[in-house]
């Protein structure tokens, strides 16, 4: 019995060891990319659960599952522009796959909050304001974010699977079974989101990290990022936030578990707003999605 038991663990080890690779940089690329391969393939995620991409160092056995990946899919994080030379130095079997091309990126604003009369050109969201703020925008190069918009997912998720069926070209009917299902269901998460968000247009919200551009424009929202070109604000500046925080209504900040929290707790104490923890890098994609928009929706109600 014990030997059946042996060769039983055996060969189990033997099929799941045999799986092909693929790479991703983060959870949410993991979640895209199951939607099209399932099983077929094991994913190696490059920043694991509650690390953050803009300080990652890949460890070694990371290294190696990335030599054995068939293709490794990027995103244009920092982690990324950091390692990449260094990757495609070391790597030469494994095709490297920009997910990003066709995506219309937009710029990262951050609000640096000086008195100063600004026509809120290039800003972070669609709509026009009527009237002037006193509060200026610093750009600070192109937002990455693009997987937290489902639009964007889907010139993605076309990515991927046209360099799945190049990798693997005897599977191609599953990935475009697979593909096609997944159109269907971002197609569905976007009008339930622009469903929910409707009837608070041109309405804000407060985060510690500028992540939810996109979404923002997408669902022509307003996002007011609390960080200073990336640290926590100074006393001063934490001052003027409350402010702008109180002239947009603000009810809800957000935090994320890769940054700071104590300048939006500060900021939430002084308005009455709820702080929510939402993380911009997780792995249920579909359901976080929902949820921030219910968040924002719930806090106007």
């Amino acid at each position: 019995m014990k030997k059946i038991i042996f060769l039983f663990i055996a060969l189990v080890s033997f099929l799941y060891a045999s799986k092909p690779e693929l790479t991703v940089n983060i959870l949410p690329q993991k979640y895209f990319v199951e939607k099209i391969v399932k099983d077929k393939y094991e994913i190696n995620v490059m920043v694991k659960p509650g690390a953050s991409p803009h300080n990652y160092e890949p460890k070694p056995s990371q290294m190696k599952s990335l030599m054995n990946s068939k293709a490794y899919f990027l995103v244009g994080d920092p982690f990324e522009k950091v390692w990449l030379k260094k990757f495609k130095q070391n790597v030469k079997n494994t095709l490297f796959v920009d997910t990003t091309i066709g995506v219309e990126k937009i710029e990262m604003v951050a609000h640096t909050h000086h008195e100063e009369e600004d026509e809120h050109e290039g800003h972070n969201h669609s709509h026009k304001h009527e009237d002037k703020h006193k509060d200026k925008h610093e750009h600070t190069g192109l937002d990455p974010h693009i997987w937290l918009d489902p639009a964007s997912v889907k010139i993605q998720a076309k990515n991927i699977f046209e360099a799945m069926i190049k990798i693997d070209a005897q599977n191609s009917d599953f990935f475009k079974a697979n593909y096609e299902e997944f159109i269907k269901e971002l197609d569905a998460l976007d009008a339930e989101i622009k469903n929910i968000l409707a009837p608070y247009k041109d309405k804000a919200f407060m985060v510690f990290h500028p992540s939810w551009g996109y979404f923002a424009k997408r669902y022509e929202i307003e996002q007011i990022s609390i960080e200073v070109e990336g640290k926590e604000p100074k006393p001063n500046e934490l001052v003027e936030l409350v402010e702008e925080a109180k002239k947009h209504d603000i009810k809800i900040v957000f935090v994320s578990p890769q940054f700071s929290q104590s300048s939006a707790k500060t900021i939430s104490n002084s308005i009455g707003a709820n702080v929510v923890a939402i993380n911009p890098l997780s792995d249920d994609w579909h359901n976080n999605m929902l949820t921030v928009a219910k968040e924002i929706a719930n806090s106007y109600k």
